[in-house]
């Protein structure tokens, strides 16, 4: 099968949304590249840059209604016009596959490093999560996920429990099992998630000690770390849902959360939950922000 490539300069958009407008309209790949000359230099620990000119790449079986997806784009950030964009006809590939391309191994706190494809971390510590998300996202390349996967790396696991709500590509699960998490379980409303989750934990050796769940209602256990790493809408709507699965005196990590919208959040799980300062990351133009704290009550 032929496939359709959309390809659009980011300008000042914000590539979280983009990604997930992508998505939306059934993107099978999405990739991010530099629309310059601009090298990214080796980042430090946790770091994950864009480039300043950026340029969207996402892939789209024929049939797609592209059309449908720039309305959709225009609608979202309300313009009258789209960047400069491209549409073009690619001969059929292991498409899924090709962001392994620009991407080599990342570095999150002191030990977990993410490998894409057959890459290796030149750290003789290093915890490694062998990653090919295929249809699902979440690479640790958005500083949504590098905040809780710095999080994940600087506190102890070990023998412990945990929930990864909207798993995505199901690395936060993944890497809390390489940590030392005793089981976790992974839960997202698509079922392209779950098997990326499910194939990604196969391949690190953790698929024993994972469990994937399609609807979160059917969740009915507490947990000694709860991660949500979705958006403020949602994460507002679920707060009671998402915070009565933290056991008393445990975790809860949120991210997925412009600091514009940290007040509403704080204020939704005020009830249930004690939270550390906000951590913020600069990305795309963006402030992202990461909140962790405690269960405090029933």
């Amino acid at each position: 099968m032929d496939w359709r490539q959309f390809v659009m300069d980011l300008d000042t958009l914000n590539p979280d949304s983009v990604e997930e407008i992508f998505a939306r309209h059934g993107a099978q790949s999405i990739t991010f590249a530099d629309a310059g000359d601009e090298p990214v230099l080796e980042p430090g620990p946790g770091e994950t840059p864009l480039w300043s000119d950026t340029r969207v790449i996402g892939l789209f079986e024929p049939d797609a209604d592209l059309d449908a997806l720039r309305d959709s784009l225009k609608s979202a950030f309300n313009l009258d016009a789209l960047p400069v964009h491209a549409v073009s006809d690619l001969e059929d590939r292991a498409w899924e596959r090709e962001w392994l391309r620009d991407f080599g191994p990342m570095k999150f706190g002191h030990r977990l490093w993410i490998l894409p494809g057959t890459s290796q971390a030149d750290d003789a510590e290093a915890i490694g999560v062998r990653l090919d998300p295929g249809l699902a996202f979440g690479t640790g390349t958005h500083a949504t996920t590098a905040l809780c996967l710095e999080w994940l790396d600087g506190v102890d696991l070990e023998g412990k429990t945990m929930l990864d709500f909207g798993c995505g590509s199901g690395v936060l699960a993944i890497a809390a099992l390489k940590l030392g998490c005793a089981r976790a379980v992974a839960t997202d409303i698509d079922r392209q998630a779950i098997a990326a989750t499910r194939e990604n934990a196969r391949n690190n050796d953790v698929l024993e000690r994972l469990d994937t769940v399609e609807e979160a209602t059917d969740i009915d256990r507490q947990f000694d770390v709860v991660i949500a790493n979705i958006l403020a809408a949602p994460l507002i709507e679920l707060a009671e849902t998402i915070a009565r699965h933290v056991g008393n005196g445990c975790s809860l990590v949120l991210s997925g959360i412009l600091s514009e919208q940290v007040e509403q959040v704080l204020e939704a799980y005020k009830p249930y939950i004690e939270f550390d300062a906000p951590v913020e990351r600069e990305q795309g133009g963006q402030t992202w922000v990461r909140l962790n704290g405690r269960r405090t009550g029933d």
